[in-house]
């Protein structure tokens, strides 16, 4: 029940942080989703590295903003 719960906590703050990012692209959702899901940031959010889901939702999103402004 743990793993349950834990995995509810994080869908919703992934979708958080797409929100976020939605607006930095202009509103562009499908945009946002693109660059969320193929981020690093969100796959180690995901793997629960350094405990980065504690983090903010706009700490996060500004990392995989600048993550996607890198490339």
């Amino acid at each position: 029940m743990v793993d349950d719960s834990k995995h509810i906590i994080i869908q919703a703050k992934n979708a958080r942080i797409i929100a976020i990012l939605a607006e930095k692209f202009g509103g562009s959702l499908d945009k946002a989703i693109d660059v969320f899901y193929h981020s690093v940031t969100a796959q180690m959010i995901q793997d629960g590295v350094a405990d980065l889901h504690c983090r903010s939702d706009y700490y996060l999103a500004d990392e995989i903003y600048r993550e996607y402004a890198e490339v």
